[in-house]
């Protein structure tokens, strides 16, 4: 057996003592995995265990995220701050080694993978990311951004559809630091893969523009050593190494099955692994040789040393660009950011707009994009309509990649996790575009993205019946309330110009969480405001319209529908029924303020409610309770004009006066 073998079944033997004490995981993909993960991270993988922040290291994801003890005992061994306590804690409550790799619990980690096929979508992203900055930043001899993305994936990831359109992107952009490195174990959660996925894997990477080193023996150190160095060779091209691996490896009995897929392999197999693999060591048990072996700490510490003088020279040279390469790696935005947004607020408020909110979006990002270098925008096939090229805007399709906009082509899934894995990489801020009826191609991502707490932001058109001729088919009904159903993901309905520049700030302020802008397609209402009204829409809800005495009825509404029941308030007001309209763009920042001020706008003793809203309005009793009245959308749209549309659905001035005198 070779020192090599020994440093990879490290990561074996701690993958199915992790999976036994936890009494569930999936043992297999780390034991068949164990040598490339072992290649990948002591011969090529460019790291400092002790910081795992740095802003030049290699990224690593692991796709196929059920394998997850497979990086955890990798990072464990290698030196980061993960200890073996923390690995016995495997799949426990709080522990920093949870089922399946998540961002922000464990030190190493890159990005939460599981299901799957982002994580490759996700690798794409920061590769861009990588090419974007070193185009960007890189001057002469000075490489301050050099580095490799590695990811590894299995036949579930390559199943998916967000691998196809992922990976066909990639091969386009030429993503040449982006090494994927394929389990091809033949073996799923139902057995054997044949009966149902017998793609030609090399020659769809191939047709993709991809680089593609077949048939490597992925339990042979120095294949796969000679596959990763011929990869790095090819500037121009991701790669893909083909790597043949047996499931469970080592395992008498249950190697290369999917019985060691999904469960733990029980003691009994465990101690003939041990025999079998001459492996006399105890459950957790590392030689110190091993550790040794494996210790990356000072390589990793003199490798970011080295790098620190490169840049400490890139400094002196350049001394603006490091000093914006560092703000936009810590994700900080420019100096005097909010002065200079709040005077273009006051401006949008003064000029008055009258325009649809997709434009009043673009507008918005006519005075943040000067302000944001760091933004990365980008449509799904839907630049004209989504509005979001704005006069800064400059396409990398061209392959010029000092760019800060892309056409991703119809690829809404793979659009949202590749700007996920923007995010992630640092340096980037990511936008993305499409009709909001699509979000549903995209919704796992934006899943991810809320649940890893990063700041993206998702654009979404063209967002309710108001579509109009296109139909039901392209008029999104249920879709806004079920994105706010999404734990930490703010969403944003504006109802004109100023509410849309607001919507756009708080989206790029917002650190710790995914938004959604929400706009329309057919023009709105300019509202007027005061300057305290304004500084309230930051609440997510104020008072646009009130009573002159205390009000009887409230009237809640977002997006167009604000300006139809503005007119709707104020005749009620006139008419001698004392109404106050709450204008409630973004229902989670209002449910963040304090409760002074949420029964400031909206007081418990007015129980008389009216919500207008063209979505499924279910979402809304919560606000109106359920004496209340909700005017909404809880059938599909019909295919006319959106005005004949917001006619017959009884989204009028009319229906709702008589809604409230109803109350």
């Amino acid at each position: 057996m070779t020192d090599r073998k020994k440093l990879a079944n490290a990561i074996r033997f701690l993958a199915m003592d992790a999976v036994q004490q936890a009494n569930s995981g999936h043992p297999g993909a780390p034991m068949g995995m164990a040598d490339i993960a072992e290649v990948v991270f002591n011969d090529f993988l460019k790291h400092n265990p002790q910081n795992p922040h740095w802003i030049n290291r290699d990224r690593f994801v692991m796709s196929n995220g059920h394998g997850s003890m497979l990086p955890y005992a990798a990072l464990h061994l290698s030196g980061y701050d993960l200890s073996m306590d923390d690995l016995k804690k495997f799949r426990q409550l709080h522990s920093k080694t949870p089922g399946h790799p998540e961002y922000g619990y464990t030190p190493g980690i890159e990005t939460t993978t599981g299901p799957l096929g982002q994580g490759i979508a996700n690798a794409v992203g920061m590769a861009l990311s990588e090419k974007l900055l070193a185009e960007q930043f890189n001057q002469n001899d000075h490489q301050v951004i050099d580095h490799h993305t590695y990811v590894f994936l299995g036949d579930g990831c390559l199943m998916e559809g967000i691998s196809h359109e992922a990976c066909s992107l990639a091969g386009t952009l030429k993503l040449g630091k982006l090494i994927a490195i394929y389990d091809d174990n033949n073996i799923s959660i139902d057995g054997k893969v044949d009966g149902w996925f017998t793609d030609d894997t090399p020659a769809r990477f191939r047709a993709y523009g991809w680089q593609v080193i077949e048939a490597v023996d992925g339990q042979n150190a120095s294949k796969v050593k000679a596959a990763i160095a011929a990869a790095k060779e090819n500037k121009t091209q991701p790669t893909l190494i083909c790597a043949k691996t047996v499931i469970g490896y080592g395992a008498p009995n249950k190697a290369g099955s999917h019985d060691c897929h999904g469960a733990p392999l029980g003691p009994e197999e465990i101690q003939a692994t041990r025999v079998a693999l001459n492996w006399p060591y105890a459950p957790f048990e590392i030689p110190e040789s091993i550790y040794q072996a494996w210790d990356a700490k000072a390589k990793g510490a003199d490798t970011e040393n080295t790098w620190q003088r490169q840049f400490d020279a890139y400094t002196n040279e350049h001394p603006e660009l490091a000093t914006e390469l560092q703000r936009r790696m810590a994700g900080h935005l420019p100096q005097n950011w909010t002065e200079r947004v709040q005077a273009y607020v006051a401006q949008t408020a003064q000029d008055a707009p009258q325009m649809a909110t997709r434009k009043a979006s673009k507008h918005a990002l006519e005075g943040l994009g000067p302000l944001l270098p760091e933004f990365f925008g980008g449509s799904a096939d839907l630049t004209p309509s989504n509005n979001t090229f704005w006069s800064g805007s400059k396409s990398i399709n061209n392959g010029d990649f000092s760019g800060n906009y892309m056409s991703y082509g119809v690829r809404e899934f793979a659009m949202s996790a590749i700007t996920n894995g923007m995010a992630l990489h640092g340096g980037i801020l990511p936008y993305s575009a499409t009709f909001l009826m699509f979000s549903e191609y995209a919704r796992n991502a934006l899943r991810m993205a809320a649940l890893m707490k990063i700041r993206n932001i998702f654009v979404y058109t063209h967002d309710s019946i108001g579509v109009g001729e296109d139909g039901p088919t392209h008029q999104p009904v249920e879709q806004t309330p079920t994105l706010r159903m999404i734990p930490n993901m703010h969403v944003w309905r504006p109802c004109d110009a100023v509410e849309s520049v607001v919507a756009w700030q708080a989206a790029v302020e917002k650190t710790d969480g995914p938004t959604c802008l929400l706009f329309t397609r057919q023009g709105v209402d300019h509202q007027t405001r005061t300057d305290a009204q304004i500084d309230n829409i930051y609440k997510g809800a104020y008072v646009l319209i009130d009573s002159k005495s205390t009000p009887e009825v409230i009237v809640i509404a977002t997006g167009s529908e604000v300006g139809i029941a503005a007119k709707a308030v104020t005749q009620l007001n006139h008419d001698g029924v004392p109404t106050r309209l709450v204008s409630m763009p973004c229902a989670e920042a209002f449910e963040q303020q304090d409760e002074s001020y949420q029964n400031a706008v909206l007081p418990i003793s007015v129980t008389k409610r009216v919500a207008v809203e063209a979505a499924q309005g279910d979402f809304w009793y919560k606000y109106v309770g359920l004496n209340g009245e909700i005017i909404s959308q809880n059938t599909f749209g019909e295919s006319a004009p959106g005005n004949v549309l917001f006619e017959h659905f009884g989204f009028t001035v009319d229906n709702i006066i008589k809604t409230v005198k109803s109350l």
